[in-house]
């Protein structure tokens, strides 16, 4: 089950996207302001939120910003304001959709669906990027070598040939190949 964090100064609205993501089977936590997201962000974790940008205390625009700093949980906008410029900036902070007001929930419930796909997705490719085994991890997207939790510097041939030694564990190599 999904956990959702909805976020608006507006207890309609909440209640709105929150009867909405119920029914989906969301598990919903609300905020009315941008801290009380940071800080239930920083208390839970999240798979998705849900946030207004005009809000009393902090804006949604600089709680993303502050939410950014430690958490890349998917952020969904909703605003009433609907101008080129507002939706480029959300996009440049590093929200991952935009919705104007007035909406349709169940085009919001769509557009949630679509970017938990997409979160769950990429998490999943990097785990996939990862190989442990006993004391040795192996971060291949991030080219991080690790023995027993101390991280290990390697010149670029050196992480070259050991990720290539490593996709093909088990395969006899020629020394052409290597």
């Amino acid at each position: 089950m999904y956990k959702l964090c909805i976020v608006d100064d507006e207890e309609k609205i909440r209640a709105l996207i929150k009867k909405y993501a119920l029914f989906e089977g969301y598990e919903v936590k609300e905020a009315e302001n941008g801290m009380q997201a940071i800080e239930m962000c920083q208390r839970e974790d999240f798979d998705l939120v849900v946030m207004d940008i005009m809000m009393p205390e902090l804006d949604g625009f600089s709680a993303c910003k502050k939410i950014r700093e430690f958490s890349e949980v998917p952020v969904i906008m909703l605003s009433a304001r609907g101008e080129e410029y507002d939706k480029i900036h959300g996009f440049e902070i590093g929200v991952d959709d935009y919705i104007v007001k007035p909406f349709s929930p169940k085009e919001l419930m769509m557009r949630v669906q679509a970017v938990l796909k997409r979160s769950k997705a990429s998490q999943e490719i990097a785990q996939k990027d990862i190989m442990q085994s006993e004391g040795l991890k192996i971060d291949f997207t991030g080219r991080l070598v690790y023995i027993d939790e101390e991280k290990i510097d390697m010149s670029p041939k050196e992480y070259e040939l050991l990720f290539y030694m490593a996709k093909n564990k088990g395969v006899a190599l020629r020394r052409e190949q290597l």
